[in-house]
């Protein structure tokens, strides 16, 4: 198989081929690297010696191969995919971006949760596959099971999004931001917590302080607005969670999901406080052992202090593929209302991992 990637070093093109290494996904196939800024450098080791970056945008040299991963973007999927399909291509398109996600055509890939999908679409001849929203990718990850199970009469998600959801010039902004507010308290130490907490407050309100990025100082503070406005008071972030859900679990009638999501000053992971309402009072013992169950890659973290402060936390979980599921327990709001949280790191299972995966599945469907 020839597979053309494109945007592969970028945030999450980096981490998708370092994913890609660790897993000797490069054997067996044929990688092409294209590039939008560095035509004609040198290509990555995986294509073979003196090999030279190929022009990202021209649709001969993209139609010569039989399947492209993209990580460059919505923008560019805009504007390759239609012209690429309509020069006649027939190629599997695997793409990191939003672009595709809700088009009939295209499947939202999440394997672990939805292979059944994926599956079906490749027979009935799907080819473009999109990797999901990675708040709600991650979401899934950690809960897909009570969906799976059909438990789930609706769900409100808050979310704790890491700067990594919003692109790589985003965290550096915030490492920037970060260093800019506490330069005051080096320059003038001080063991007076309020005489520190003036100083960090002016260094964030201060004009200087980097905020092209966010348009806001995140560092040391939070945003509660992600992407762009939708009707009735929602962020489109917000608007995916329920669209998003429900296509990639196929799930008819649609359950329900809503809630507020939150830009904080952490760097790659998304964390999310759930309240979730099931259609029947099941036993806690019996919810954990089906999230438990769902995939091997949830982690369930027991609800006490002690566990909770040690693996429930970005800064637990950043680097690996485990999705950790805590605080779970009944709510007062009765018997069939289940609290929860979970976390998880945006840039594996929010992008690349998908990805990565639905490459070795379509090599398995068509025997390569």
């Amino acid at each position: 198989m020839r597979v053309g990637l494109i945007g592969w070093r970028g945030m999450v093109g980096s981490v998708l081929m370092q994913r890609m290494r660790e897993e000797n996904d490069f054997l067996g196939i044929e990688p092409i690297f294209f590039s939008t800024s560095n035509i004609g450098g040198p290509a990555p080791k995986e294509s073979g010696d003196g090999s030279k970056l190929k022009d990202a945008k021209d649709l001969k040299m993209l139609a010569a191969c039989d399947t492209l991963i993209s990580c460059q973007g919505g923008d560019y999927t805009t504007e390759i995919y239609s012209p690429l399909r309509k020069s006649g291509w027939k190629g599997y398109w695997i793409d990191a971006a939003s672009t595709l996600r809700m088009a009939d055509d295209a499947v939202i890939i999440l394997d672990p949760v939805n292979a059944d999908v994926i599956r079906d679409g490749l027979t009935k001849g799907v080819q473009a596959f999109a990797g999901g929203n990675c708040t709600v990718s991650l979401m899934l990850m950690g809960v897909g099971g009570l969906f799976k199970s059909r438990l789930v009469e609706w769900m409100t998600t808050m979310t704790y999004q890491a700067a990594s959801g919003a692109g790589a010039a985003k965290v550096l902004e915030l490492v920037k931001q970060m260093e800019y507010i506490t330069v005051p308290t080096r320059a003038t130490p001080s063991e007076n917590a309020l005489e520190v907490d003036r100083m960090v407050t002016h260094a964030q309100r201060d004009s200087g302080i980097p905020t092209k990025e966010f348009g806001a100082p995140l560092a040391g503070s939070l945003i509660p607005w992600v992407d762009r406005p939708m009707p009735d008071g929602q962020t489109r972030e917000e608007w995916k969670g329920m669209a998003e859900t429900n296509k990639i679990m196929g799930l008819h009638p649609p359950v329900p999901v809503d809630g507020i999501c939150v830009r904080v000053g952490t760097m790659r992971c998304h964390s999310q406080a759930l309240c979730i309402k099931l259609n029947k009072n099941v036993p806690q013992q019996d919810i954990e052992q089906i999230l438990a169950n769902s995939n091997p890659w949830v982690r369930i973290i027991p609800n006490n202090q002690e566990s909770t402060v040690r693996c429930l936390t970005p800064t637990a979980v950043s680097g690996s593929l485990n999705v950790a599921v805590g605080r779970l327990h009944k709510l007062k709001l009765g018997p069939e209302f289940l609290g929860a949280f979970t976390v998880g790191d945006q840039l594996l299972w929010g992008a690349a991992e998908p990805l990565r995966r639905m490459l070795g599945i379509l090599r398995e469907h068509l025997g390569n």
